[in-house]
C-alpha cells in the first residue's frame, strides 16, 4: 500500500522475505543449542529421583526436569553480551508489535463493525451514534479498555503449560483467527455470490467451537495423544529396588513387573492439543456452506459496502420480547 508501483512492492516483498530467512533461521536453532547447554546430558540438568518406566525396563530411575528458564539463561550467560542483548530486544520488540497490532485490530473492529450497527439492534441507541467523522476517535477511545484488559490478563494469568502462560494465550489467539476468518476469506473468493450472513455465522461458530474445545479437551502439556505403546506412558513412582533385567546379576535379583507390589504404575499421556485447532475451522466451514445454501435464492440480511447493516429481509433486529397484557404470553416482534 505504501509502494508507488507494483514493481517496487514486489522488490520490497522479496527483500523482506530474504531478511526473514536471515533473521529467522539462527533463531530457529537457538532451541537446539539451549538443549545442549541445559538439556538432560548437560552438567546443569536436574532430575526427579524415585521414578520408573516400563518402556525403559527401569524399576527406578531419575526423570529429567526441563528448565523452563533455560532459553533466557542461555542468552544471558552463555552467548556474548552483545548478541544476547539484541536477541532479548528482538523478543521484546516482536511481543510489543504483536500486542499493538492485536489491540488496534480489536478497537477498530469493535467500533466499525459492532458499535456502528448497534442502533439496528438496540432501539434506544441512535443509528447515527458513530459516523465517518468520529469513527477514528471512537476506535482510539475503545482501544484504551482493550489495552487495560490485555495488561491485566497478561499480569494475572498463570499456566503450567510448557509454552508459558502468555505464550500459550498467543497461540490460542492465532487459533481463533484461523477458526473464524479463514473460511469466510476463502468463501469470498471461491463462491459466486458469497453470503454475508454465512460469513458472519461461520465466524461466530468457529470462535465458539475453538473456545469450547479449549476447555473440554484434555491437555496435560506433553503434546502427546493417548496412543498404545509403552513410549506413550508417563513416568511413574519407583516400583522396586531390584535390578533391571539387562543387568549382569543373578536372575532372582532382576526386576519382575508381574510380581504383586512391584508394578510400575504409569499414566498414559493425554494431550489433544491440535484437534481443537483443526476441528474449529471444519465446523465453521460446515456452517458457512449450510447458510450459503439457505440463502441461495435471496439473502436474509443485507449489508452495505461500508459495513453498516441495511434493511433486513427477515428480521430487522435479533428479537424483541414483550409481555402482552391480554394473555401474558411472550411473543416475537419481527420487523
Amino acid at each position: 500500500m505504501a509502494s508507488k508501483t507494483a514493481k517496487i512492492a514486489t522488490i520490497g516483498c522479496a527483500i523482506a522475505g530474504c531478511l526473514t530467512f536471515i533473521v529467522g533461521i539462527p533463531f530457529a536453532y537457538l532451541g537446539s543449542i539451549t538443549r545442549v547447554y541445559y538439556g538432560p546430558d548437560s552438567a546443569r540438568a536436574s532430575f526427579e529421583t524415585d521414578s520408573c518406566h516400563i518402556g525403559l525396563g527401569l524399576p527406578t530411575c531419575a526423570r529429567w526436569l526441563p528448565d523452563q528458564d533455560g532459553f533466557l539463561k542461555y542468552l544471558t550467560n552463555e552467548v556474548p553480551s552483545f548478541l544476547g542483548t539484541w536477541c532479548l530486544i528482538g523478543i521484546v520488540a516482536s511481543s510489543m508489535s504483536t500486542c499493538d497490532g492485536a489491540i488496534l485490530a480489536m478497537g477498530t473492529v469493535f467500533s466499525h463493525n459492532i458499535l456502528r450497527n448497534a442502533g439496528y439492534f438496540f432501539p434506544y441507541i441512535s443509528q447515527d451514534f458513530i459516523e465517518e467523522e468520529n469513527l477514528i476517535t471512537v476506535a482510539r477511545i475503545i482501544s484504551v479498555p482493550f489495552t487495560i484488559a490485555s495488561a491485566v490478563i497478561a499480569t494475572l494469568y498463570r499456566s503450567s503449560h510448557s509454552l508459558g502462560a502468555t505464550g500459550y494465550l498467543l497461540i490460542v489467539a492465532f487459533d481463533i483467527v484461523l477458526a473464524s476468518v479463514v473460511v469466510p476469506l476463502f468463501g469470498c473468493f471461491y463462491t459466486k455470490k458469497p453470503s454475508s450472513l454465512a460469513a458472519f455465522c461461520s465466524i461466530v461458530t468457529g470462535i465458539l467451537a475453538r473456545v469450547i474445545l479449549e476447555f473440554t479437551l484434555p491437555k496435560d502439556g506433553y503434546l502427546l495423544m493417548p496412543f498404545d505403546g509403552h513410549e506413550f506412558l508417563d513416568y511413574g513412582a519407583a516400583a522396586s529396588t531390584a535390578f533391571p533385567t539387562f543387568f549382569d546379576v543373578p536372575t532372582e535379583r532382576h526386576w519382575d513387573p508381574s510380581v504383586e507390589g512391584e508394578q510400575c504404575e504409569q499414566s498414559r499421556y493425554n494431550d489433544w492439543t491440535g484437534i481443537d485447532s483443526l476441528a474449529a475451522p471444519i465446523v465453521a466451514l460446515i456452517v458457512f456452506v449450510f447458510v450459503q445454501w439457505l440463502e441461495r435464492d435471496k439473502p436474509f440480511f443485507t449489508f452495505a459496502k461500508d459495513g453498516i447493516m441495511g434493511e433486513t429481509k427477515l428480521f430487522h433486529c435479533l428479537y424483541h420480547f414483550y409481555l402482552e397484557d391480554a394473555n401474558k404470553s411472550f411473543c416475537f416482534v419481527l420487523r
